[in-house]
């Protein structure tokens, strides 16, 4: 069982200004400034993934975690200045590794992998250390002054993302922090709370919903999302665009076209991409099979392709998809296509991969896969859109 004696005590140097301020407010001279408490942490009796360590600023936190976790708190992540974020990760990790990590602490955002750590927003910063802890400290890591830098938003759903992180390892995470909000969505399994010097045993609960409204937008709505999408920034004008916003700001957008096809034509995702700050608790799959219902209320079948792994997996166990091409290194990437999201592929002809083709260049090497989406169709929803 963790427990201490923390003894907390700094000299005082007895200036003119010190002994002005003693006769004023009626304090004893001394010359050492002291405060002690006793720690004791019983979460050995259990199985845990994440603890948390609260309380207000100056309670005691960090020092408590320093006696208990000496090692573990003591590491932080030092970054590259100029090479990209990925460089930073240990060398015996695999792209794969580091990739699926950061997406796994809400940090999907590819093009932002390529930058330094210091071109990141605060978000970003914060899922990046994380996602670096995660992988610097495999059994236990102790994370101080968690979501102090960000947002309360961000805060809450970033806090959602690490935890999911977590627990889909054998990982554990103790996070300090002087924020109480965090709790819910942190969902820790065990908390000591140092305005009390309590510790409790915590059973685990449903994060709180988040409050989601779509609503129809312009084209011109995408330079909000444009860079932030993982493989491509463009957008074709005749598309339909929603965009998902939380709290009143802008969150996720998803852009459909027509696919006209001779056997069955229909509607393709053409893009779908969340902003950094509301990665992590699904909100992109939720926006785009939401859409998604919206369109097949039309009578017509809905398609989307994607090569993210997050999305491959998520769609291949959801009732609401069916895989319509497995796994597939040669999907064709036509102008208006998705690079996320597109139409069932259709091979190409031999002469159309005559070396410098069009066909031949639109040929990409990641890993792709085709869905339809097969959920409800949300016919009041799309008269309310104006799609019927």
């Amino acid at each position: 069982m963790p427990s201490c004696r923390v003894l907390k005590h700094v000299s005082i140097e007895r200036t003119t200004r010190v002994m002005q301020l003693e006769g004023m407010f009626d304090i004893p001279p001394t010359e050492r400034s002291e405060s002690s408490f006793d720690v004791s942490l019983p979460f050995e009796d259990r199985d845990w993934s994440i603890g948390l360590i609260v309380g207000p600023s100056g309670s005691g936190k960090t020092t408590i975690a320093r006696e208990l976790f000496p090692e573990a708190i003591a590491w932080t992540p030092t970054w590259h200045e100029r090479r990209a974020l990925v460089d930073s990760f240990p060398d015996k990790m695999t792209m794969r590794e580091i990739t699926q990590l950061l997406s796994s602490v809400g940090f999907s955002s590819p093009p932002a992998w390529l930058r330094p750590f210091g071109a990141l927003s605060n978000g970003e910063q914060f899922r990046a250390n994380v996602a670096r802890t995660l992988a610097e400290n495999p059994t236990l890591s102790v994370i101080d002054e968690f979501t102090s830098v960000v947002d309360r938003v961000v805060a809450k759903i970033g806090s959602a993302a690490v935890a999911k992180a977590v627990r889909g390892t054998n990982r554990r995470l103790i996070a300090c922090s002087c924020h109480y909000d965090v709790v819910d969505w942190l969902q820790p399994d065990w908390i000591f709370d140092t305005l009390n010097m309590r510790f409790q045993w915590r059973e685990l609960q449903r994060r709180p919903a988040v409050a989601v409204e779509l609503v129809r937008v312009s084209t011109e709505a995408w330079v909000v999302f444009r860079h932030h999408h993982y493989l491509s920034a463009t957008l074709n004008r005749s598309a339909r665009c929603f965009m998902a916003l939380v709290d009143g700001r802008p969150a996720a957008f998803t852009a459909v076209l027509p696919f006209p096809h001779s056997r069955r034509s229909g509607y393709r995702e053409h893009r779908t991409v969340s902003l950094p700050d509301f990665q992590g608790i699904g909100l992109g799959n939720a926006v785009s099979e939401y859409v998604g219902s919206l369109f097949r209320a039309l009578g017509k079948p809905y398609f989307s392709t994607t090569s993210h792994p997050a999305m491959i997996r998520h769609r291949a166990k959801s009732p609401l998809w069916v895989m319509t091409s497995a796994m597939n290194y040669n999907a064709p990437v036509g102008r208006t296509s998705s690079s996320t999201m597109n139409a069932p592929a259709i091979p190409a002809g031999p002469a159309d991969f005559r070396a410098g083709s069009p066909a031949r260049i639109g040929y990409r090497t990641r890993p792709t896969a085709s869905f339809e989406y097969v959920g409800p169709a949300r016919h009041d929803d799309a008269h309310r859109f104006g799609l019927l």
